[in-house]
């Protein structure tokens, strides 16, 4: 599996930006999970949100819970992050992974994409 994840960008505090992780080469099972990380600058790589590809379900970190939305097109084998009210401190490389034994924790992720730039001025 080959994840591409364009879209990122320079936004102003406040403003909204949505993010797109492209699948391809396989497609994704019902069971696998499709995730959102980020790392800042000097920090660790944390973990933003998640969602099993079939049913939907979704968890997200307590930093971004009701102002990020994570969400799929299965025929398009798209996931989408949805982010509103942004901040500064969200200022980070977004990177999609993919975890396809459908292991539900924020870890064990094998397919990763190259991340993308997100840059929130205040």
């Amino acid at each position: 599996v080959q994840l591409q994840a364009p879209g990122g960008g320079l936004v102003q505090a406040g403003d909204s930006l949505k993010l797109s992780c492209v699948a391809s080469g396989s497609a994704f099972s019902s069971g696998a999970i499709v995730a959102w990380f980020r790392q800042a600058p000097g920090k660790e790589r944390e973990f933003v949100a998640q969602i099993r590809w079939g049913g939907g379900t979704t968890a997200y970190a307590n930093s971004v819970k009701g102002r990020f939305t994570i969400s799929r097109d299965k025929p398009k084998e798209t996931a989408y992050l949805q982010m509103n009210s942004l901040k500064a401190e969200d200022t980070a490389v977004y990177f999609c992974a993919a975890n396809l034994r459908g292991i539900w924790s924020r870890e064990d992720f094998d397919y990763w994409g190259q991340g993308t730039l997100v840059t929130v001025s205040s």
